[in-house]
């Protein structure tokens, strides 16, 4: 520090040198608020540990949580026994264990998980899996008879979040993503303590953004083999965001492939749920490479994975007999996947059924409205049913003869792998739902996708009469994509 610098941050060593408890200082080697010499001068008068971040400017605190927290326990239970990692032991020691973490944002994650968890343990008899999960993920494992780690209960609500960020059929999924900072690292630090505590030979990570990012942005906190899995890469802006929202998500994705490059030990295993050609064919931003063309670089591709391939099912004749669908009746399933935002799309569809059902006399129509929403909010009109919840509704995509539904990957999937009809309304401002998704059916030749801001009941009943009758030519959808990632997963338990 110059002469000037002294005068501004004269110290009362006298002060400091009074201190007896133990301190902590973190402070950034690029500061330009504060001089590095300070915190040095006061470490020296206080016999402080002082941890010097080399890429940090002010507030190290803020611009690394994930390390700064981590730093901080441990300080904390050195000094005060606040803490410290308790070992979960094994039910069966000599095991291999995997803890699998599934976003909770959408089921679909979820039901690919658990056909890669049933194949994982069919390929690797013996090995343990427990679920580090939220609701409604865990319902949907509880009723599989899935190992739930106890830490799952302290987790903060990823889905309840999105759902705040929600409006009438819109959400703004990069938005949303963007303000759940404090969830993410909150729910970090307890995947940590829980692998720190629980000895796991693996982690699967299926789109945990929280973990890939923090071990990327510190590796030393990594404490165990990593398996990254996603369905979709790269940010991309919605149109009416203009120039800002393009800065944005190009910064996002430029961090992001700055942390793979810099770190790319980081992920053991990175898999694509899906094929070279379900890559939208845009780039990661001004300046930055094409997905197509950096993604295949980074990333082993699966092939799709459903929870059940629908050939698994049985005969679609079979199948509506199961579920009483008589022979004659036209049965349309409408259903919004597991969040509340699905409301205003099963209004607007309610609304359309009597003009459809005066073009389809037959028509037969089941709204599913999920985990979220009430069947008894709703008003149904004469000859429309409503079912809070279907445990085997992948059966019923399969068996019925249309389906309206959101824009989420994994109904859809699930729709064009039975060669059902259908409509997708991708939520307004979903940068995944009207890109990444609606690029992935467009390959597969499947569905018809509807702008909600631009479907009145008249339309979407004629859109439904329509859909019915096209002829269907689906791209099939491959039935060993879970097998094809539990091998991987085997080959990192070797």
């Amino acid at each position: 520090m110059d002469a000037e610098d002294d005068s501004k941050y004269e110290l009362n060593e006298s002060a400091y040198r009074n201190i007896r408890c133990p301190v902590l200082i973190a402070h950034g080697c690029k500061d330009q608020v504060t001089p590095p010499a300070v915190s040095q001068t006061i470490a020296a008068l206080t016999n402080a540990e002082l941890v010097m971040y080399p890429d940090a400017g002010h507030n190290p605190a803020g611009r690394f949580p994930a390390h700064f927290n981590s730093l901080m326990r441990d300080f904390l239970a050195k000094h005060l026994g606040t803490w410290k990692p308790e070992k979960i032991p094994s039910t069966k020691s000599s095991n291999k264990r995997v803890l699998l973490l599934s976003s909770p944002i959408g089921l679909g994650h979820a039901r690919r998980d658990l056909a890669i968890a049933r194949e994982l343990r069919r390929q690797r008899p013996g090995v343990e899996v427990d679920w580090l999960a939220q609701d409604p993920v865990t319902r949907l494992l509880q009723a599989n008879n899935e190992r739930i780690h106890p830490a799952s209960s302290r987790l903060a609500s990823e889905s309840q979040h999105i759902e705040s960020e929600a409006g009438e059929h819109d959400l703004h999924a990069f938005q949303a993503i963007r303000t759940m900072d404090e969830i993410l690292l909150s729910n970090f630090m307890i995947f940590q303590d829980a692998l720190e505590q629980g000895s796991y030979d693996l982690v699967v990570a299926d789109e945990a953004w929280d973990v890939d990012h923090y071990w990327h942005e510190h590796p030393q906190l990594k404490r165990s083999t990593i398996a990254w899995l996603t369905d979709f890469v790269g940010w991309v802006p919605m149109p009416e965001g203009g120039e800002h929202e393009a800065f944005l998500t190009t910064d996002y994705n430029a961090e992001m492939l700055g942390h793979i490059e810099k770190n790319p030990s980081v992920r053991d295993h990175a898999i694509f749920i899906g094929n070279p050609v379900d890559i939208v064919p845009l780039s990661f931003g001004k300046d930055l490479p094409d997905m197509r063309d950096w993604i295949p670089e980074h990333y082993d591709f699966s092939g799709y994975i459903l929870g059940q391939h629908p050939e698994s099912f049985g005969s679609r004749d079979e199948l509506r007999s199961r579920f009483g669908y008589e022979d004659g009746e036209v049965v349309c399933i409408v259903t919004v996947g597991g969040s509340g935002v699905g409301g205003s799309l099963i209004n607007r569809i309610l609304n359309a059924y009597p003009s459809a059902r005066q073009r389809i006399p037959e028509l037969r129509m089941i709204v599913v409205t999920g985990p979220r929403l009430s069947p008894e909010q709703f008003t149904l009109p004469a000859g429309v049913e409503a079912r809070a919840f279907v445990p085997n509704l992948d059966q019923h995509l399969a068996a019925c003869d249309l389906a309206l539904v959101q824009g989420g990957l994994t109904t859809t999937m699930e729709l064009t792998a039975a060669g059902t009809p259908f409509l997708y309304f991708p939520l307004r401002n979903h940068f995944e739902q009207n890109f990444h998704v609606a690029h992935r059916l467009d390959q597969y030749n499947a569905g018809r996708r509807m702008i909600f801001d631009e479907s009145n009941a008249d339309q979407i009943a004629a859109a439904m009469v329509e859909e019915i009758s096209r002829p269907r030519n689906f791209r099939p959808v491959e039935a060993d994509g879970a097998s094809r990632v539990a091998a991987k997963l085997a080959d990192l338990l070797c």
